[in-house]
């Protein structure tokens, strides 16, 4: 369809549905299609030639995610109409909702509205009332609107406008109309979202999420992160096996992070159980193949969950040779009342006398000292816990890589051993 990028003066349709609650107009029940699966995409030249990073299509797939709703692809694409028209539609043959971020400013490569008015086969038209917000917020500063932002006041027949409190590009809510739908299914939506964060979230939060809710927004849905440390991702999953990692209800994946390895368990509710039966038999048996391993769950990190294990009792730490890996991982930790960075000339010293020495000099609970060495390419990490009333715990790893990325793992085998003593001192007494 060629679209006339000079839009008529005005949409003839009533100016109230801007104004009014959009939610508060009725919708056939053949439009109030259930909302189970979504599909993301990013407009802008920019985040496909690496100038700007895309956060939002992570941002709204964890949000439709926890919310129950099957992310099937995230996408970003150029400022190019034929490619984003052709992503729209092979989009809405796959998932229920499509959102797009991006592409809804005034300049002639902002082509978000186009590509959705050409795939809808309908054609763009000034609505008043957004014209006269968008005239307003420019003679609010005392400046003229520049005709080219009168396309920020575009609609189309099957698009209601969500009003944007923090910029000049208002959002489309789109009701896709059935034969435009591949499979003909109507009730599919397509959200335009505009793709500066600080306009894009409190649009989604406000105005898309209750929408979506009222429709039948997703299914309960049950999440659960083991978080390991001491074992590699590619053992974590040869012993996890095909059979609970290639199930589709529950989902159980793995991630490898900086500071650890995620078991994540996800399911929905469906006819195999309710979700939380379906994670917590799930969870049981990766505990059993890996409890030992265990460290954090969700998103509890290092200094969270030995905070949790101490208890209250605090930690004095010496590290050597590692270029303040630890102090930098635990830096921000309330119980770490002291942390030193001893030289190279003192490697040779004593690591058992150093942690009891550090935990009487600042009369800490717990002594903590980390050294770390080169190893041909990988890194020697001994480490030494002195407690008040246990004998100080010596211990040496070799861990994975030099340099930097040594050090860094260094710092988390410490972290791994303080943790396990921890809990053997507790379970002792």
């Amino acid at each position: 369809m060629a679209l006339a990028w000079d839009p008529p003066t005005e949409l003839h349709s009533p100016s109230v549905r801007y104004r009014g609650d959009p939610m508060a107009a009725p919708q056939p029940l053949s439009q109030r299609r259930p909302i189970r699966t979504a599909e993301i995409v990013a407009v802008g030249s920019e985040l496909t030639v690496g100038e700007t990073r895309n956060t939002n299509a992570g941002e709204l797939a964890r949000d439709l995610s926890d919310r129950g709703v099957t992310v099937t692809r995230l996408v970003a694409l150029p400022d190019r109409l034929d490619e984003l028209v052709g992503a729209l539609r092979e989009a809405l043959g796959r998932a229920d909702l499509v959102t797009t971020t991006g592409g809804l400013g005034p300049t002639p490569d902002d082509l978000t509205r186009e590509a959705i008015a050409a795939l809808l086969g309908e054609e763009p038209a000034i609505d008043p009332a957004l014209e006269a917000e968008l005239r307003g917020l420019f003679a609010r500063r005392g400046i003229e609107m520049p005709e080219t932002n009168r396309k920020q006041a575009w609609l189309v027949p099957s698009a209601t406008p969500l009003p944007n409190p923090n910029g000049t590009a208002p959002g489309w809510w789109v009701d896709v109309p059935g034969p435009v739908s591949p499979d003909g299914a109507a009730g599919r939506v397509i959200v335009a979202l505009p793709g500066p964060p600080r306009e894009m979230r409190p649009i989604w939060r406000d105005q898309v999420i209750p929408r979506l809710e009222a429709r039948g927004l997703g299914l309960r849905r049950v999440t659960r992160t083991l978080r390991l440390t001491g074992i590699g991702e590619s053992l974590v999953a040869a012993r996890l096996g095909p059979e609970l990692l290639g199930a589709p209800n529950p989902e159980v994946a793995t991630y490898a992070r900086h500071d650890a390895v995620d078991v994540r368990i996800s399911a929905v509710d469906g006819p195999g159980g309710a979700a939380a039966e379906l994670v917590a038999a799930a969870e049981a048996r990766v505990l059993k193949a890996f409890g030992e391993h265990v460290f954090a769950r969700g998103d509890e990190t290092w200094v969270a969950a030995l905070g949790r294990r101490l208890a209250g009792r605090r930690v004095a730490l010496v590290e050597i040779g590692t270029a303040g890996a630890l102090t930098a991982l635990l830096g921000s930790a309330s119980w770490l009342v002291h942390a030193e960075l001893l030289g190279r000339g003192a490697a040779g010293g004593d690591l058992r006398r150093l942690a009891t020495d550090a935990r009487l000099a600042h009369d800490a609970e717990i002594g903590l000292a980390l050294r770390a060495a080169p190893r041909g390419d990988d890194t020697a990490a001994t480490v030494a816990v002195a407690m008040t009333r246990d004998p100080v715990h010596r211990e040496r790893r070799l861990v994975f890589l030099g340099g930097e990325q040594g050090r860094e793992r260094a710092a988390l085998a410490a972290c791994a051993v303080l943790y396990r003593r921890l809990g053997a001192a507790d379970r002792a007494r």
